[in-house]
């Protein structure tokens, strides 16, 4: 984030983080449908889509998405949406990436690396690589 912006500007972008990591669905798609960056992304590298599928808020994933949150952003650690999803064990948060074309395969940390280092088969069966 800028260092030009005013404490006030700055709270409010980690507000946004603070309902993305708890699913406050309609407060953060009034805040994107105003304006706010769907990709905003935080001092990690996480972005609003990231911490919904990692905090396992299926709504606001399906939110995000419709408002054209990118699926392929790689945070810092080197995981995407799709890997918080499938460390999480979230079918549904799953399902609702790939059918938006998130890549299994992205990332250092991919999602079919996280699955296979936590022996996780159901979400390996689920990104196609049983």
């Amino acid at each position: 984030m800028s260092a030009d912006l005013t404490p006030d500007e700055l709270a409010f972008l980690q507000s946004a983080f603070e309902l993305a990591r708890n699913g406050d669905t309609a407060q953060l798609a009034e805040y994107v449908d105003a304006g706010l960056p769907v990709n905003l992304t935080n001092s990690s590298g996480d972005t609003l889509l990231i911490l919904a599928a990692y905090h396992k808020h299926g709504e606001l994933v399906r939110a995000l998405l419709e408002r054209g949150a990118d699926h392929a952003r790689v945070n810092d650690r080197g995981q995407t949406a799709l890997a918080a999803a499938v460390f999480r064990q979230d079918a549904p948060i799953v399902g609702a990436l790939l059918d938006a074309g998130a890549d299994p395969e992205l990332g250092p940390k991919s999602a079919v690396e996280i699955a296979r280092f936590f022996d996780l088969p159901a979400m390996l069966e689920l990104l196609g690589r049983p």
